[in-house]
């Protein structure tokens, strides 16, 4: 394709490097009978999951320890103990020891379920201790390796906090927990085991491995195809077709880095072929796929969590994110098509592109994501949704060429490819879990929501900036997963005593979480992209963060305007809907500097910027403000380029 010819293509070498950048260490590429061990035995782990949810339920927590257990024994098989382990280097006996350390907690749980069912977090025995805090460690130290440092670190405080809780004054005062009856109650269904890995056992497991299948049946091609065909001829086309395949990539993957890697490799270098520089070429890469974890039907791992924990349909997440997103990119498609006018950027001659007709006769790789949407609007669960859409995939690959086809190997290859992918955010989930439980036992959440408040006082506006400010800062260090599930712990109780929906807190919390991706000083998709295109880091995360801007905008407004959500009337949210997208599409002007038919200087900048946030809240008054910006910016346009004639 045109973009390898470019003499700037992306290295296999250089995204394997990005991906590091979600990776605590290194990641070893196993040979021989353990290669073959872990192959089979990510097979089975995915298989067993499919089977819980679809066929024969077992009870919660043994299944749950039986995720958290048996997919520590692949992580620490697949994970090495620090960044600079040669690759090849095989398992060593330590990890040998926590593998079998896993399999022993599996079957003390399962053996004492009854037992441990009435006296967990109660009346804990000495075993109980030895297993509470063995599999405690186990988890941070996978997430150590899996993850990274920042929420092993955050979990350890919070571990400590337990212990400490009689010597620290006024809020952060408890009256202490003994170390039995806290890992006993850590390493159980109100912690550890509790709603994080259950959405981990669940949700995220299964739309990894329809991830996993999708990307196996080339469906991914197909999107890059479709996204390049689309809009690849256009003004600064090869960057809208990264806003574009954002978009579709977003239906199949959660993952910032990952949605960086799987697009990257071909429009970054597609970008620099038509002039983008190596910063920007990043930016927007990094950008587009941020948006993909807020992206319907298939968000982040974190909307499963927020599912779980409003105890509302994952349906109603996605249908309250679909505007937000929309207006995500939409600011990012006119970011980059005013970039291209300014810059006089062109497209990729139409003669070196796949024509539209051409790539639709690939089509029926949107089926499995179609059916999934269909049935899960109709009232499927999303487990047997997710299932039928797996095995769509694999029929939709049969429907392509001879090469395409997942014969009975590919389908195996696949299987264990979704469980060595799914054992980072097991990890997460299962250390998140740790700080929920700690939150829950001490209490602190309800406190620190209490204090928030206080400071806060009257100010919801306030009180959103702490939210935004919380989630910002814990995303930074963390996997949205992560940050999304502590931020949402502590700050969401003190958002919903204020009288705001507790859908739109949690969202709102969500958002933030998830573009920390983008912002400095810690944005793993800038730095990721950044990596892949040869690009100073900081550069790329800033202006990344001016192309996401309309992201740090829009909650805001869905908290004072629900109909930003799709909630009210047709006729109101469809005025919502045009206002606000004129609204970013102002906002975009005014940071980028070009509005109508030229450049406009600062002044006209700061007009179009307040007249863009009156556009994107919602309400008659505010909208005639913002439309009366706007015309008045270009109306002095007009008359500077008519003295300019004359």
């Amino acid at each position: 394709m045109a973009a390898n010819t470019s003499g700037d293509a992306v290295s296999a070498e250089a995204a394997e490097k990005a991906l590091e950048v979600e990776y605590g260490a290194a990641r070893r590429a196993l040979t021989g009978w353990t290669g073959d061990l872990v192959f089979w035995l990510g097979a089975g782990y995915v298989v067993f999951h499919l089977v819980v949810l679809n066929i024969h339920p077992i009870d919660p927590w043994v299944f749950r320890t039986f995720h958290i257990c048996i997919g520590s024994v692949i992580g620490f098989a697949i994970y090495g103990a620090r960044a600079s382990e040669p690759r090849d280097s095989g398992v060593p006996w330590y990890d040998w020891a926590m593998m079998a350390a896993s399999v022993a907690i599996l079957a003390y749980i399962t053996v004492n379920l009854d037992e441990l069912l009435f006296r967990a977090g109660v009346l804990p025995t000495t075993w109980d201790l030895v297993v509470g805090a063995s599999g405690t460690f186990m988890v941070l130290e996978l997430t150590r390796r899996s993850a990274g440092l920042a929420l092993p670190i955050l979990a350890c405080m919070f571990i400590l906090y337990a212990f400490v809780g009689p010597w620290m004054p006024g809020v952060l005062h408890h009256n202490g927990i003994s170390a039995d009856v806290f890992f006993s109650y850590i390493y159980s269904m109100q912690g550890i085991h509790g709603i994080t890995t259950d959405v981990s056992a669940t949700y995220i497991i299964l739309f990894i491995a329809f991830a996993c299948f999708l990307n196996a049946s080339k469906a991914g091609d197909f999107f890059n195809d479709l996204s390049i065909a689309l809009v690849g001829w256009a003004r600064g086309g090869p960057a809208k077709v990264a806003v574009v395949s954002g978009i579709l990539f977003g239906t199949i993957s959660g993952s910032a880095v990952g949605n960086v890697v799987a697009s990257g490799m071909i429009t970054i270098p597609m970008m620099r072929r038509v002039g983008y520089d190596r910063s920007t070429a990043a930016a927007i890469e990094a950008t587009s796929s941020t948006g993909g974890q807020i992206t319907p039907p298939i968000m982040g791992a974190g909307a499963f969590i927020m599912a779980e924990i409003l105890g509302i349909p994952y349906t109603d997440i996605a249908v309250a994110a679909i505007i937000p997103t929309l207006l995500f990119y939409i600011a990012c498609y006119v970011h980059c098509d005013l970039h291209a006018r300014k810059n006089d950027l062109h497209g990729i001659p139409r003669d070196e592109l796949p024509t539209i007709l051409s790539v639709l006769r690939r089509g029926h790789m949107l089926v499995p994501i179609v059916l999934l949407i269909v049935l899960m609007l109709n009232g499927y669960s999303v487990f047997r949704a997710g299932s039928v859409g797996i095995i769509a995939a694999v029929v939709a690959s049969w429907l392509s060429g001879r090469a395409e086809r997942m014969g009975p190997r590919a389908v195996l290859d696949t299987l264990s490819l979704s469980a060595r992918e799914a054992i980072q955010l097991m990890a997460i989930c299962a250390c998140a879990g740790i700080i929920v439980g700690v939150i829950a036992l001490t209490g602190i959440g309800g406190r620190f929501s209490n204090m928030v408040l206080g400071i806060a006082g009257e100010s919801r506006f306030l009180a959103l900036v702490f939210a935004m400010l919380i989630a910002l800062v814990l995303g930074m260090g963390m996997p949205t997963t992560a940050a999304y599930a502590v931020a949402a712990s502590v700050i969401a109780p003190g958002l919903a005593q204020m009288g705001i929906p507790p859908l739109t807190a949690h969202l709102f919390i969500f958002y933030y979480a998830v573009i920390s991706a983008i912002t400095p000083p810690v944005a793993l998709a800038s730095f990721a992209a950044a990596g892949m295109a040869n690009a100073d880091p900081w550069k790329t995360s800033f202006i990344a963060l001016k192309l996401g801007l309309a992201t740090f905008i829009v909650p805001f407004m869905f908290v004072y305007g629900p109909e930003l959500l799709f909630q009210g009337e047709w006729l109101d949210i469809a005025g919502v809907l045009i206002s606000a997208s004129f609204g970013v599409f102002l906002l975009a002007s005014s940071t980028e500097g070009w509005y109508a038919a030229g450049r406009i200087g600062w002044p006209a900048r700061a007009v179009l910027f307040v007249s863009a946030l009156c556009l994107i809240v919602p309400g008659l008054v505010t909208d005639l403000i913002g439309l009366g910006g706007a015309i008045l910016v270009y109306a002095y346009q007009r008359l500077l380029f008519r003295r300019a004639v004359a």
